[in-house]
């Protein structure tokens, strides 16, 4: 685990009518405070990464479809400093993963249809306080790869 990620179980309530997918309320011992929710739409195989933001807390749930969620503890100070961590989430694995500022992440979606994340963010976006990363061309040690066995 990095220091400072939280992952929280999430419930879905189902029933003939379809279901109640819950993902943070304010009486949440891990809620922080509401800036703005979004949601990211991601295609099969498709990277969206890296970022790293300076103030933001992330609240991220996959409501549809499945993702590779990857964490890298880029923080300086931090006692988990350069390590990883690999997420599968969404509709067979529904949590809450909150990231703290700092983190660099992102996330690969798969499986056979557009995955859709939510995150309920502590504050509005704000481009100034959002750093951006290749996918690709990093000093980050991670591939994106699927890895097979």
């Amino acid at each position: 685990m990095i220091h400072g990620v939280k992952v929280i179980p999430l419930r879905k309530i189902c029933d003939e009518r379809g279901m109640i997918m819950h993902m943070l309320k304010a009486s949440d011992d891990h809620f922080l405070q509401f800036g703005e929710i979004y949601f990211s739409c991601g295609y099969p195989g498709i990277v969206k990464a890296w970022h790293i933001h300076k103030e933001m807390t992330l609240n991220n749930a996959v409501v549809v479809g499945m993702v590779k969620l990857v964490l890298y503890d880029s923080r300086p100070d931090s006692p988990t400093h350069g390590e990883l961590m690999e997420l599968f989430i969404g509709e067979q694995n529904y949590c809450l993963v909150q990231i703290p500022p700092g983190i660099t992440n992102g996330y690969k979606a798969y499986g056979d249809k557009m995955a859709i994340l939510a995150n309920c963010a502590t504050m509005p976006h704000d481009r100034n306080e959002l750093i951006y990363i290749d996918p690709f061309k990093n000093d980050i040690p991670y591939d994106w790869s699927v890895k097979h066995g």
